[in-house]
């Protein structure tokens, strides 16, 4: 047994590709869920409950993505990679919501307007731990020194 001390999975860059690829798997995983539920009628039928679904995976990919990209060593190769994953991931997420619902995202109600509104707050959140990454780098290349202590002149 080593002495080194673990990390956490949270502290690790994964690949946004295999993030996107599990995230799709488990977003077809509860559409299956779902329509299963509501064939055996567990569940009350409802047509947007796959858009539901591929709106919360995209949301959960985008706060973990988030939260990796604060371990990887080059920020901008990750975006690279990770901007065109949740592309494919808002694509395919899309395309099964609509393979299950037989409704259009234009048909869906207000998912057009959520997967635009997810879509800015992805960009928001990558750029906000952009932010918080070079901050800490920052701070911990400065050197800190004890600011010089002025001694106040007496009013005469």
């Amino acid at each position: 047994m080593s002495n080194t001390p673990k990390k956490s999975w949270l502290y690790q860059a994964y690949d946004p590709y295999l993030q996107a690829a599990a995230t799709l798997a488990l977003s077809l995983v509860f559409m299956l869920v779902g329509s299963f539920m509501q064939w055996a009628h567990w569940m009350a039928e409802s047509s947007h409950y796959p858009w539901l679904i591929a709106a919360s995976f995209l949301w959960l990919y985008a706060i973990f993505n988030s939260i990796f990209s604060l371990s990887a060593n080059s920020i901008n190769a990750y975006w690279g990679r990770a901007i065109p994953a949740y592309g494919l991931l808002a694509l395919f997420n899309g395309l099964l919501a609509w393979g299950f619902s037989s409704v259009s995202i234009g048909s869906a109600g207000s998912y057009r307007w959520i997967y635009f509104v997810l879509t800015f707050s992805y960009f928001l959140l990558l750029s906000i731990m952009a932010a918080v990454k070079r901050l800490v780098e920052f701070a911990e290349r400065e050197e800190w020194h004890h600011p010089r202590i002025r001694r106040k002149r007496k009013r005469r």
